[in-house]
């Protein structure tokens, strides 16, 4: 199975952009899902998530207020929706999943997925 994401691309600051993406092939519906970035010469960290099939949903500090995580659980799809990006948003945006329960804490560096799909660039300008 994996995690088909989509919606990266380039924008200018103050844009919006939604990425999304899909649990596809597997027979799990629930779990906990979200998204990762990482910027170059920066350290990973966590960005949004939420339980799949629940409303639980944790937005990291860095991104809180511009930033929210959505899903439509009947396609196992989740959305990161980012308003007012700056170029401090550029980075390479991963989907992420657990079949567990959401590992993840106030440190967003530290937070814990087991599957992570391949990436969607992300560029603002």
């Amino acid at each position: 199975w994996q995690l088909v994401e989509s919606g990266g691309g380039s924008v200018e600051a103050g844009g919006s952009l939604r990425l999304s993406c899909q649990v596809s092939r597997s027979t799990y519906s629930v779990g906990c899902m979200g998204w990762f970035r990482q910027a170059p010469g920066k350290e990973r960290e966590g960005v949004a998530a939420t339980w799949l099939g629940g409303t639980t949903a944790h937005v990291a500090d860095s991104v809180k207020g511009r930033f929210t995580i959505s899903q439509d659980s009947a396609k196992k799809t989740v959305y990161l929706q980012m308003n007012h990006l700056t170029p401090e948003d550029t980075a390479m945006y991963y989907c992420v999943f657990d079949s567990g329960p959401c590992k993840i804490g106030n440190d967003a560096t530290r937070w814990e997925f087991t599957h992570w799909g391949q990436g969607t660039q992300v560029t603002v300008s």
